[in-house]
């Protein structure tokens, strides 16, 4: 394989560097992905502690002859410049830079244009539909460890299951901060634009407005209208989202669906690596381990792939 170093929307206010890795063998055109990061600012390694899935991916894929882009995320690059965007939303954030990233794709002589899918993780995979819908025009959508919930509902889930492995003490001050955040998530609905986008809601730059506009496009909305393939798939030790709310949650609302496939993989973590701690208060202790991604979930990748 050759990795070829790139730029995605070098014309743009924002470009961001990127690597296109290109299968070794040439026999005919190639099918690609892009690669759309989870939460928070990233490179292109999508990098979590001392493991880089995105590059695994990358390399796995091409070994088996799908072309891979992956690219550093914007507000890894630009999180100065966007951090007092008060209209910052996952359209600026994530979408419109995997739009380019198809773009780039399908202008590449020796990629199949008719072959480009996306593979989104975490919240890259809540927002794949959308990103497909907006201008991606991929071949199929790869959801790897997303949810059909709204962000806020799998973000206060984190919180309760972080609660419960506190000690009494902590237990009474964490609740405290918990009831202020449900709060502050039940309120989004009831804040014209405006006011969401004045309204700091996690942290200090985090605004109400990113979660509103957000809930706006459910991914749920744009799989239903689909008949694009689909393929879901899962850690069953996953921690950061839930097997029983969101991978049992896209079969229940999805499951009659033909175009629509679906696996859940025992022992591996929300990076689709073996499971360490398997606990959501040791979260950085498990990604301080040097792991990979499965080769299994690489094999079941580029076989569907290939079946569509």
């Amino acid at each position: 394989m050759a990795d070829e170093k790139i730029v995605i929307g070098a014309q743009t206010k924002y470009p961001l560097d990127g690597i296109l890795t290109v299968p070794a063998e040439a026999t005919g055109l190639f099918p690609a992905v892009v690669l759309v990061h989870g939460s928070g600012p990233s490179n292109m390694d999508e990098k979590v502690g001392n493991n880089f899935p995105f590059r695994d991916l990358a390399e796995g894929l091409s070994a088996k002859g799908i072309a891979v882009l992956r690219y550093d995320k914007r507000t890894f690059v630009y999180g100065k410049q966007l951090k007092n965007d008060i209209g910052l939303s996952v359209k600026e954030e994530t979408i419109e830079d995997a739009i380019l990233a198809a773009e780039f794709l399908r202008n590449d002589s020796r990629i199949d244009s008719n072959k480009v899918f996306i593979i989104g993780h975490s919240l890259g995979g809540m927002l794949a539909p959308r990103i497909d819908a907006e201008g991606g025009q991929f071949a199929g959508i790869i959801i790897m460890a997303g949810s059909p919930r709204k962000l806020e509902e799998i973000m206060m889930d984190q919180s309760y299951d972080v609660l419960n492995s506190l000690n009494k003490f902590l237990k009474v001050i964490a609740k405290k901060q918990i009831a202020a955040l449900t709060s502050k998530f039940n309120n989004i609905s009831n804040l014209s634009d405006e006011e969401a986008k004045s309204t700091k809601i996690v942290g200090k730059y985090t605004r109400s407005y990113y979660f509103k506009e957000m809930g706006q496009h459910p991914s749920i909305d744009y799989l239903k209208a689909s008949d694009k393939p689909v393929l879901i798939l899962q850690g069953d030790k996953d921690f950061q989202v839930s097997v029983e709310k969101d991978f049992y949650g896209f079969q229940k609302l999805l499951g009659e669906k033909p175009n629509v496939a679906f696996k859940l993989y025992p022992g591996l973590n929300h990076m689709f690596m073996p499971t360490v701690y398997g606990q959501i208060r040791k979260v950085k202790k498990e990604y301080r381990v040097p792991q990979h991604v499965d080769k299994q979930v690489i094999e079941d990748i580029a076989y569907w792939i290939f079946s569509n």
